[in-house]
C-alpha cells in the first residue's frame, strides 16, 4: 500500500545550527537533499522537515515569509508512543537550545508538551492512550 508522505518546509536563519538542533533530538539529516541553503531532516519514514534559508524559501512563494518568533504560521504536532517519550523529546529540544512555550497539557488519556525550535517554529509532541483512540 502506498504510504503518503509529508514534507514540511520551514524557513531557517542558520542551516548548520538547525541541523545540529534536530540531530540532537535524535533525527537524521539526509545528505542527498541537503546543501548549504537547505537541510533535509528525516523525522520518520513518512515525515520530512525541509529547513530552508530564507533566500531559498523565497524561491517557493511570493508571500512575505513569516517571522515565527512574532507570529504563528503553523503548529506542527508529532505523535509519541508514550508520555515518557513526549518528555524525552521535549527535554532534548530544551537542552539543544529550544524554548518551552507553555506548560504540559495533561488530560489523563492525552498528554502533550510544546517547544519552539531555534527559529521559533512551534512543535507539539502528543501522546494519546490507545484505548481512548479505539473507543
Amino acid at each position: 500500500m502506498y504510504q503518503q508522505m509529508i514534507f514540511v518546509n520551514l524557513a531557517a536563519d542558520d542551516i548548520d545550527a538547525s541541523k545540529k538542533f534536530f540531530t540532537e533530538l535524535g533525527y537524521t539529516i539526509n545528505p542527498q537533499f541537503t546543501t548549504d541553503d537547505c537541510a533535509c531532516v528525516v523525522i520518520s519514514d513518512t515525515i520530512i522537515a525541509m529547513l530552508l534559508s530564507k533566500q531559498r524559501y523565497a524561491d517557493f512563494t511570493k508571500k512575505e515569509i513569516a517571522d515565527p518568533t512574532k507570529t504563528s504560521e503553523v503548529l506542527l504536532c508529532l505523535s509519541a508512543e508514550s508520555r515518557e517519550k513526549v518528555d524525552e523529546l521535549c527535554d532534548k529540544a530544551l537542552a539543544a537550545g529550544g524554548s518551552g512555550t507553555r506548560e504540559a497539557q495533561d488530560h489523563g488519556f492525552m498528554y502533550g508538551r510544546t517547544f519552539d525550535d531555534l527559529d521559533g517554529h512551534t512543535w507539539e509532541v502528543m501522546w494519546m492512550d490507545p484505548a481512548a483512540v479505539q473507543s
